[in-house]
């Protein structure tokens, strides 16, 4: 599936584009797993932009159908009294991960609640235990909010990005206080609480 030529490799890009800020050496290594190049990643994110900006281009779930396929499963959500519907995708890059969209009750042309990779059913999460195991993409939102109860969700600072306050022993087996950086909900870094992020 692709629709003007933007398909799960475009789409792949666009997403490598905003992690870059944090992990360019990762981000290089996956674009060239893609057989793409740093400028591909860049004209991706731009005509991105500029497809969900075009009057004509589709809305919705028809939008991620029309460039990533048929959903590989589509699942009831409620937040509060909303009947809400996940949908998720497989991606090449991280075959353990689904791309999950979150959209409202008129998923055809409601706007997009959230977007970010998850865990896919029946894929096992990282083993964490302590900080030292909370490595950049090694996991997702959801596996650190499991492994560490009590965490605390925050906006990140840009659309795409979001933050976890949690507690974890540190190397010395010291508890104390954490900050995690993610990109569509893939772990970017980990710092001490009130540290400033390199992501910038």
């Amino acid at each position: 599936m692709a629709i003007n030529g933007f398909g799960v490799t475009e789409f792949q890009l666009f997403l490598l584009r905003r992690m870059a800020d944090y992990h360019p050496g990762l981000v290089e290594d996956a674009v060239r797993r893609l057989g793409a190049t740093r400028a591909s990643m860049r004209e991706a994110n731009k005509r991105w932009q500029a497809m969900v900006r075009a009057p004509r281009f589709p809305r919705g779930a028809a939008r991620y159908t029309a460039v990533l396929g048929p959903a590989e499963a589509s699942l009831p959500r409620r937040i509060g009294d909303l009947a809400c519907t996940a949908r998720q995708w497989a991606l090449p890059l991280w075959p353990e991960l689904r791309f999950e969209v979150l959209f409202g009750p008129a998923e055809t042309a409601a706007p997009v609640l959230n977007e970010w990779l998850v865990r896919a059913a029946g894929a096992p999460p990282p083993v964490l235990r302590t900080v030292a195991d909370l490595a950049p993409w090694s996991c997702v939102v959801g596996d650190v909010g499991a492994a560490f109860p009590g965490a605390e969700a925050r906006e990140g600072s840009a659309p795409t990005r979001f933050r976890l306050d949690f507690e974890a022993a540190d190397a010395d087996g010291r508890v104390r206080s954490w900050t995690a950086d993610f990109t569509w909900g893939l772990l970017q870094e980990v710092r001490a609480a009130g540290r400033e992020s390199s992501g910038f």
